[in-house]
């Protein structure tokens, strides 16, 4: 258990170093896309060699996937409740979140109101949980086995740029430095209680039971993927996006070998 609240405590300092550097810097588009795009290829490379590959090995092809299908489900229906919880539509998601959040560090401050800047950083927080959440789950149950380094490092690259221009977005709307990190801070120790909550779970788990809870939470992490990191690394991250992504798998490959 002691490894698990190291873990959770690594994992989720990102989310206060991160919080620390956009109270006091406005970082360029590029920097946070590059991030974004590692912390991409990270996730890929251990949620292809570590998640599934051990849930498939536990449970097999069937109910693997389907636990990685209903994980999927799981976010998209999450994170489109919380779309409509913020904007009262479908509305943007994480991504476009992401986008308005970083207008600040552009000069748009002055066309900006500072509520609706506010509002947006604590848009950012709520996805950036959401996120965090199946993905510290997750990392939690992938210590039943062995402890994965490879998951540990993609969550953190993920959580340092998401946070960090969650961090400009508060500040834009006035938001008191101490408060903005204080409020990262809570987050931080909720997503390290996840990975607390995964593993003291997984523990009891028979072989069957633990592969669905791998592939369920890999299921939500490639969702997570899908309709979140890869789309803003994209758009923020050019021309540099495909080397970073490259990067970042072949390091999480390096660490899960």
């Amino acid at each position: 258990m002691l490894t698990a609240i190291l873990f959770g405590i690594a994992a989720s300092s990102a989310l206060v170093i991160g919080a620390i550097v956009g109270s006091l810097w406005d970082p360029p588009r590029e920097v946070t896309g590059v991030l974004l795009a590692f912390a991409s290829g990270a996730l890929i490379s251990a949620l292809a060699f570590e998640l599934f590959e051990e849930a498939y090995h536990l449970g097999g092809a069937a109910r693997s996937g389907l636990a990685l299908l209903a994980g999927a489900a799981a976010f998209v229906i999450a994170d489109t409740w919380l779309d409509r919880r913020m904007t009262g539509t479908s509305g943007p998601n994480q991504s476009e979140v992401m986008e308005k959040g970083a207008a600040q560090s552009e000069g748009a401050t002055a066309r900006s109101d500072s509520g609706a800047q506010r509002t947006i950083g604590f848009a950012l927080l709520a996805a950036v949980t959401l996120d965090g959440v199946p993905e510290n789950l997750a990392l939690g149950v992938s210590l039943v086995d062995d402890a994965s380094l490879a998951l540990l490092v993609a969550i953190f690259f993920s959580n340092l740029p998401e946070s960090l221009v969650g961090a400009v977005a508060m500040r834009a709307g006035g938001q008191h430095m101490k408060s903005v990190v204080t409020t990262w801070c809570i987050c931080a120790v909720l997503l390290a209680i996840a990975v607390v909550a995964g593993r003291a779970l997984a523990e009891p788990m028979s072989d069957a039971t633990l592969s669905i809870a791998l592939g369920f939470a890999g299921g939500a992490v490639l969702a997570s993927l899908a309709d979140t990191l890869m789309p803003e690394a994209f758009e923020r991250g050019k021309p540099f996006t495909a080397f970073a992504c490259a990067a970042g798998f072949f390091l999480s490959f390096i660490l899960a070998a």
